[in-house]
């Protein structure tokens, strides 16, 4: 889901929830971004908000008179401005809403109030609790003072939130993440104290930040620490990681580690891809003059960093879809946004229908498999929808695990702590 979100960042080089929420639907139902080319993990939070997603797409077609078939490929921004983006029910408060949301910032950093609002929002699409929305703040603001050279003990200072508070357009964050804000996983014994990486998104943000406290300035223990908790292990990590990852740089992850990562190149170039985008991207609501965020806490260190570098991320691309991007050292003002320059990379092109990854070249780039209608009947309210007797079952909105399998879907409730 990190992957769609940040094709979408780049491909719309700006933050377009409903093109977000397509690209998840994607991944959900033909494996785009997936290192499998099928989706093989999904929270039942997301599942159904991905559901209410497509039949608000349908309702939507007909209102306005849309093709079926160009419903995931709307750019007018007067018409997306009616489409209700908002697709989850009251009271979600998934882990899942935070594990994926590193793009933003790491778009929008040098804007933080912009960048921490649209952590929120990206969050709140498919987790519509308030706790999630904050906690996606939060985080975001976190990650985003990172990248602008905080240092740890900045970042985990419990008056962080109020020696930031413009960021969050002085709006305060739910009891629940402030508890967190103000230092609660601080606890020497982790586990034995009460820390759990689990589904609910308070639990997550807490054990996330108790591995970053307790890392000992080290990305690999901070990670096996947090999969050691055990419960929801891997969203746990991840979500340790974003953080982690901003603060240590990619210089200081375990080389072991680095290289059994899949499709490397690729995301390699596109989170430079990210970086240069978002260098360019300025709020449109405010005058051009403005300048962005330029802390004064830490030095260009850029004479490491090559002149230049040139990578072109499509190939087979119609050509008005095709970016040649070239990342130059100037563009990258924090040190922790300077990634290792690779050679020239061509991710390969791929059929959206169970295949590996591949990037979204365009606003307009169609995949090869469109989505497809499930059974959803219009006439009823969609918020009462379901399907009886079918392998979907949308009565369990927290983030309890589904695996997919070819025969259709079932819960695994039973968990294992490592």
């Amino acid at each position: 889901m990190a992957l769609c979100l940040a094709n979408s960042l780049v491909c719309r080089k700006d933050f377009v929830p409903y093109d977000q929420l397509v690209r998840y639907k994607w991944w959900y139902k033909n494996g785009y971004m997936s290192s499998t080319g099928r989706c093989f993990d999904i929270g039942a939070a997301t599942s159904q908000s991905l559901h209410e997603f497509e039949y608000r797409q349908q309702i939507f077609a007909r209102s306005y008179n849309i093709p079926i078939d160009q419903l995931d490929f709307l750019s007018d921004t007067q018409i997306l401005s009616k489409f209700d983006v908002y697709c989850s029910e009251h009271g979600v408060a998934g882990n899942g809403a935070l594990m994926r949301l590193a793009p933003v910032p790491l778009f929008f950093y040098k804007y933080p109030v912009q960048a921490v609002e649209f952590s929120g929002i990206s969050g709140k699409i498919t987790h519509g609790d308030q706790k999630a929305y904050d906690a996606c703040r939060y985080y975001g603001a976190l990650i985003v003072a990172a990248l602008n050279g905080e240092t740890k003990k900045q970042l985990l200072d419990e008056e962080f939130y109020l020696r930031h508070k413009e960021w969050f357009n002085n709006k305060t964050l739910h009891p629940e993440v402030m508890r967190i804000a103000k230092g609660s996983y601080k606890k020497k014994g982790g586990y034995k104290d009460g820390i759990r990486g689990k589904g609910f998104i308070i639990n997550a943000l807490e054990a996330a930040l108790w591995a970053f406290w307790s890392d000992e300035n080290s990305f690999k223990k901070g990670a096996l620490n947090a999969v050691n908790l055990g419960d929801d292990t891997d969203t746990t990590a991840a979500i340790y990681g974003q953080l982690a990852g901003a603060y240590y740089t990619y210089e200081n992850l375990p080389a072991e580690w680095i290289k059994h990562v899949y499709a490397h190149d690729f995301i390699t170039c596109l989170s430079k891809w990210i970086v240069s985008e978002g260098q360019q991207w300025k709020p449109k609501s405010i005058s051009q003059n403005i300048q962005p965020y330029q802390p004064n806490s830490y030095t260009n260190h850029s004479t490491s960093f090559p002149q230049e570098n040139t990578l072109n991320p499509v190939r087979n691309a119609n050509e008005e879809d095709s970016q040649t991007f070239t990342f130059a050292s100037d563009q990258a003002s924090s040190r922790r946004l300077q990634l290792p320059l690779q050679s020239e990379y061509y991710p390969k092109e791929h059929n959206m229908n169970e295949t590996g990854l591949a990037s979204q070249t365009g606003i307009y780039s169609k995949p090869t498999a469109a989505a497809v209608n499930r059974g959803y009947n219009d006439t009823k309210r969609s918020r009462l929808y379901t399907k009886q007797g079918s392998e979907y079952n949308h009565s369990v909105l927290n983030d309890e695990k589904i695996n997919d399998s070819r025969h259709g879907f079932r819960r695994i409730f039973q968990k294992t702590r490592k």
